[in-house]
């Protein structure tokens, strides 16, 4: 082999130390690609958490329209006067069903927030379901408390070491495979704590061997080299073949810019697209991916929430910002294409905000919430859960809507039915006293169908 510049000692040994780094490790040590066909079974369900910081109002975005019961009369002449969304009309609340409350016996019809209205298709066809007057059960009003309680899956208990999006994965039987966890985004999120195959990753493209500047194609060909051997050779064996097919696969994960499918369109400019965009890219490369995590903030609305608003009374922040999270969910589930059939979406939030709005054209801190479950596997066109009402009396505090429906119940539905997990495993998920339902609310079905995958090993692969 010819070089192009004066080799000296200094540098053979940089590159000779930067070698045995790329082989030794480095920050992710043991990244293991998943492809199709192959003798380690699992069932290859996918779950991506969409996580809603700074506490949606849930109220304006599952709306009471109208019913039996007098909450819509409670929420457009007492609660809402400013911020209520229209129940008639052409900008008015897109109708999704109705919900009976258990101790008065009335109903509440609901309705979409008309900023939703590119999940509405996805909703009648039965691919996205509703779950409202849930969350955390925790009487807590904190941002960070309740976000760590959530993600944690422990209510008020601040020392658990792991989330329960890892534990679902340390209690899964997915034989070896080593590369499960993504969290799109600069940082991983803390329900995937604890476990150490988890990274946080802006783009698959920053995903590549750890190595030493001038020296990487070199590095990589002797990587090749070492691993290369003929199919034929008898000294070639499982390693060589799993070395060799990880440095293809990682040739395919690093190439960086990436193309959505026909005719989809995410929103453009912002960071939701581009961790959804990377979660979509990384399910489609077949590279073993189990759970995603994705964040988009903003919910914290105190203050002029839907101002300003357009002369046909739509628009505004929060109209805004719903949107965004709409049109990016509709293009990451058309984006996925066949995959939708094994990926299960949860959209959640710490908290509600207050039924009143206050005197700034905002709302606070509040309690019950709603929860959004989106995927090919999931018994949508459906709202799921137990209304508690919304009459002075029925609220939480005297101002907040109540929870009835605990999230985990919702995420332990998904685990089990949908995601391959176990009844018994649930206490060890969702420790410290956590009793699971004793019957599903039936927003999930079982998978139609079980994959397989097979195994190869790359060791000191790294995101810079």
């Amino acid at each position: 082999m010819a070089f192009t510049r004066k080799l000296t000692r200094r540098s053979f040994m940089v590159g000779c130390s930067a070698a045995i780094a790329a082989l030794a490790g480095s920050r992710i040590t043991h990244l293991a690609f998943a492809s199709p066909n192959a003798p380690d079974a699992t069932n290859g369900e996918i779950v991506v958490v969409v996580f809603l910081r700074g506490g949606i109002d849930g109220i304006n975005v599952v709306v009471p329209i109208g019913g039996s019961s007098n909450d819509r009369y409670y929420y457009e002449a007492e609660l809402r006067r400013n911020l209520r969304i229209p129940s008639s009309g052409q900008y008015k609340a897109l109708p999704l069903g109705s919900l009976t409350n258990p101790a008065t016996g009335q109903t509440t019809e609901f309705g979409f927030n008309p900023a939703l209205a590119p999940l509405y298709g996805l909703y009648q066809s039965g691919y996205l379901g509703v779950v409202h007057a849930t969350g955390l059960t925790s009487n807590n009003r904190s941002h960070f408390d309740s976000m760590q309680f959530m993600e944690t899956g422990t209510p008020d208990v601040k020392t658990t070491g792991s989330g329960w999006l890892a534990r679902h994965l340390n209690t899964l039987n997915m034989g070896i495979a080593q590369f499960p966890a993504l969290s799109a985004g600069s940082g991983l999120a803390m329900s995937l704590a604890g476990r150490q195959d988890a990274i946080a990753l802006t783009s698959p493209g920053s995903l590549n061997l750890y190595t030493w500047g001038e020296y990487a194609n070199l590095q990589k060909q002797a990587l090749r080299n070492m691993y290369g051997l003929d199919a034929g050779d008898p000294a070639r064996t499982w390693i060589h073949e799993a070395g060799e097919n990880a440095l293809n696969a990682l040739d395919i994960v690093g190439t960086g810019e990436y193309s959505p499918a026909p005719g989809v369109s995410y929103p453009p400019y912002n960071s939701f697209s581009e961790s959804l965009k990377t979660v979509a890219q990384m399910i489609k490369m077949d590279v073993g991916l189990r759970a995603a995590t994705v964040d988009l903030g903003g919910w914290d609305t105190h203050e002029n929430q839907q101002y300003p608003w357009d002369k046909n009374g739509v628009g505004g922040y929060f109209y805004d910002l719903l949107n965004l999270l709409a049109r990016g969910l509709l293009a990451f589930f058309q984006d996925l294409g066949a995959y939708t059939r094994r990926t299960t979406i949860v959209v959640m939030s710490e908290f509600g905000r207050t039924l009143r709005e206050n005197a700034n054209n905002g709302t606070d801190h509040g309690h019950g919430n709603i929860m959004l479950v989106m995927g090919g596997g999931i018994n949508g066109g459906k709202i799921y859960g137990t209304w508690p009402g919304l009459a002075g009396d029925q609220l939480f505090d005297g101002r907040d809507l109540r929870i009835t429906t605990d999230y985990r119940h919702v995420l332990s539905e998904l685990l089990v039915t949908r995601l391959g997990n176990k009844v018994e495993n649930l206490p060890t998920i969702f420790p410290n006293g956590y009793t699971p339902p004793t019957q599903w609310m039936g927003i999930a079905r079982e998978p139609a169908r079980s994959y397989t995958f097979s195994v190869t090993y790359m060791p000191a692969v790294m995101r810079p």
